[in-house]
């Protein structure tokens, strides 16, 4: 490799998402970290499929994101998936790694920021995620933590539908923060951010729209008037496994403080607080967590054919 290739020239798109591209059919991006970082095996890669599916059967093709032995997919195919799914000593892939695992042959799962990045440079501009990362909540003496996935939604032009920011994180320095940065936030279906687990954080979104074609809309307008960010599509997560604000907030601060006193930082940090409160809320965020990520791939799809229609001649 020359120091005159780019990621773009490395990625390999698999002949479905290739096609559906060259016909303007719409395709759902999905990220790889959840299966690698997410839920243990076979839990991952049910999800996985489930994720694919769920796209499918709402109009759409997935593509879903990942590296495997220095390579980077955009499109897995099945054996791929299960690879990912059950191989131990996998990496956690967000922008800053791409290089150390074309490199040295690794494999790994993209995070949100690395999925954008491997989406923006195939041509893909639907995101389907469960959250953002953003500004970590931090106590006395911690060092400042913003996650990359806010800087690469400031410069990559990518739809992202998710639930919002995770829940562990400072939602109101992180709603600033893409205000600053200037990302819009839609409110799908509402006028609230929603906090992940919960439907309501009582933070404004700084746009609402009601339907797949509006969202479709706003972010074509963003993006013709010269807009290079990306565009936060946040949803709530479905009624019936939607958690209490209050509840979570109680695991939230117990998980904190736990990792606090282990000395968690870097990369380690959401992985470890989402699995906790996990376990402290008996496993009803992580089942709300699941519902969610269906449910925003369901609209991510939608919208996607949408946006596919607005572009098409």
């Amino acid at each position: 490799m020359n120091q005159s290739n780019s990621l773009a020239e490395i990625i390999v798109v698999s002949d479905e998402v290739k096609q559906a591209c060259l016909e303007g059919k719409p395709v759902v991006v999905l990220e790889s970290t959840v299966i690698t970082h997410g839920l243990p095996y076979p839990e991952n890669m049910n999800l996985a499929c489930s994720m694919e599916l769920r796209v499918r059967e709402s109009g759409a093709i997935p593509a879903t994101i990942g590296v495997l032995e220095g390579v980077v997919y955009a499109g897995l195919q099945p054996a791929q998936l299960e690879f990912l799914a059950q191989a131990s000593g996998l990496f956690k892939l967000s922008v800053r790694d791409f290089a150390p695992a074309i490199a040295l042959k690794r494999s790994g799962g993209t995070t949100v920021a690395g999925t954008m990045l491997v989406a923006h440079l195939a041509g893909l501009s639907v995101f389907a995620t469960a959250g953002i990362g953003g500004v970590h909540r931090t106590a006395v003496g911690e060092p400042f933590d913003i996650s990359t996935d806010l800087t690469q939604l400031a410069r990559t032009p990518v739809l992202v539908v998710c639930a919002g920011a995770k829940a562990i994180l400072d939602l109101p320095a992180t709603l600033e923060l893409l205000e600053t940065l200037g990302v819009p936030v839609l409110g799908y279906q509402t006028d609230e951010f929603p906090a992940f687990y919960s439907t309501s954080s009582g933070l404004p979104v700084s746009a609402r729209v009601d339907t797949a074609k509006q969202a479709a809309m706003v972010a074509q307008a963003h993006w013709s008037v010269g807009n290079e960010s990306g565009v936060l599509v946040t949803v709530p997560p479905p009624p019936e496994t939607a958690l209490p604000r209050e509840s979570v907030e109680g695991a939230i601060e117990t998980a904190l403080a736990e990792m606090h006193a282990q000395g968690i930082r870097g990369q380690a940090v959401s992985p470890y607080l989402l699995k906790r409160v996990s376990e402290l809320t008996a496993g009803s965020s992580l089942k709300a967590n699941l519902a969610l990520l269906l449910n925003n791939a369901r609209v991510a799809a939608e919208i996607s054919i949408r946006l596919a229609e607005t572009r098409r001649p």
